[in-house]
């Protein structure tokens, strides 16, 4: 539950107070959580607090333990160990009717026409009857699937019936929004649309946890990141830090001539390998180097018509982390750990 704030003397706690402690209480706190199917460890000592309001992106690879962490927040599964608190109470289901839910498999009354399984959806989540029409119209004119309101949820494309869900799943304006996977199965312009739906609902006010193993998603869209691999958290850190840990140690740099003499280049300092590109060249700077500096002496050397420093993608300091390249066993260079 939220902590509880009395006033001296023993009296009531004012609203204003109660809710201030609420604000302070994470919106998802896990704290030690494992998870075993027989043989297999899917999670393993998780540990990970989401404060109200951010947008994290929970990523790795399929099979990773994306899942099976979200399944256990919900109450879906419940863990081995460990303990799971979601918007200051013990358990998903006590919040549920300020918690909203995508899951990986989709599941929708197929033989109900879609106005009415977003009304039902909606009164399940103790949406006002009063508004309840009125709101479902207006979130499916928000997509453009307005003609769809009076179509059986079967006879709707895979696409339209993953935004119907996700519309199922915000219909009661949640004070928390899970979404497992949610591109899947999404043509770029729906996966666009989706994007935006998502960003709205942060705006809001909504805290927001996502999953995906497609980093370029959480990259776009995430505030901070937390990393699974092989069922133990390697990362978990703000997507600004994460940028300024790995630092960028490659330049792109496309020649005003393409028949220029680029071999000043190689004699640059820290310069480990220089590669052709589609649009260029590409120059692998060594660990430590400054990239402002390298980025200056490269312009001065070859006239170009672009230069650039390519960050690392999350997808790259994934691969570094898992690879030991960052250090030993998962543990990142700068000494955060790989498995807690």
């Amino acid at each position: 539950m939220a902590e509880r704030v009395e006033e001296p003397g023993g009296k009531a706690p004012d609203r204003a107070a109660v809710e201030r402690a609420a604000s302070q209480t994470p919106a998802i706190l896990l704290r030690g959580v494992t998870k075993t199917f027989g043989a297999t460890q899917a999670v393993t000592d998780l540990d990970l607090e989401v404060p109200r309001g951010r947008l994290y992106g929970l990523i790795g690879p399929n099979g990773a333990g994306k899942t099976t962490a979200i399944r256990m927040i919900m109450s879906i599964l419940q863990p081995d160990s460990g303990s799971v608190s979601v918007l200051g109470e013990r358990a998903a289901p006590v919040a549920k009717d300020r918690t909203g839910y995508l899951p990986e498999e989709r599941g929708l009354y197929r033989r109900m026409r879609a106005g009415a399984f977003l009304e039902y959806m909606g009164r399940l989540k103790g949406v006002p009857l009063s508004v309840i029409a009125e709101r479902v119209q207006y979130r499916l004119e928000r997509l453009g699937l307005e003609e769809y309101a009076d179509k059986r949820c079967e006879e709707l494309s895979k696409g339209t019936q993953q935004k119907l869900q996700f519309l199922a799943a915000v219909i009661h304006d949640p004070d928390l929004l899970i979404l497992d996977e949610p591109f899947t199965g999404l043509d770029p312009v729906s996966t666009l649309q989706l994007r935006a739906l998502i960003t709205a609902e942060h705006d809001r006010g909504a805290t927001i946890v996502f999953s995906t193993h497609v980093m370029a998603h959480a990259e776009e869209l995430c505030d901070h990141i937390v990393m699974i691999h092989r069922g133990r958290k390697v990362l978990d850190d703000p997507i600004a830090s994460i940028r300024s840990r790995y630092d960028p140690r490659t330049i792109r740099l496309q020649p005003l001539d393409p028949n220029a003499d680029v071999s000043p280049l190689r004699r640059l300092p820290h310069v480990e390998q220089i590669t052709p590109s589609e649009t260029g060249l590409e120059i692998r700077l060594a660990a430590g180097t400054d990239p402002a500096q390298a980025l200056a002496r490269a312009a001065s050397l070859v006239p170009c018509s672009r230069i650039e420093l390519a960050r690392p993608t999350l997808e790259e300091i994934f691969v570094r982390i898992v690879s030991g390249a960052d250090g030993a066993d998962g543990v990142a260079a700068d000494g955060a750990p790989g498995s807690r």
